[in-house]
């Protein structure tokens, strides 16, 4: 997250917090409404940034929230998933 945070910062000054907001934004739509996400495989859902080529993915749990990756939408599709494992 931080590494493309520096690169959109690189394109245009001030892209790389713009991108950290939406990222925030994504976060803070999930927490307050879990089932906002689409299902990916139970128990995995994804919540599109609105900007950015980027979505949060994660999993509901009975107390929390667990964001297992902010995941581009065409590099290394699925390479999360080895975080599931561990």
């Amino acid at each position: 997250m931080h590494e493309a945070a520096r690169y959109y910062e690189e394109q245009a000054e001030g892209l790389g917090e713009e991108f950290l907001d939406d990222v925030q934004r994504s976060i803070d739509s999930v927490r307050m409404f879990p089932e906002i996400g689409s299902m990916i495989e139970p128990p995995l859902r994804r919540h599109l940034l609105s900007r950015f080529p980027y979505s949060v993915v994660y999993a509901r749990e009975p107390e929390t929230i667990v964001v297992v990756a902010i995941a581009h939408h065409r590099r290394r599709p699925g390479y999360w998933r080895e975080r599931l494992e561990s």
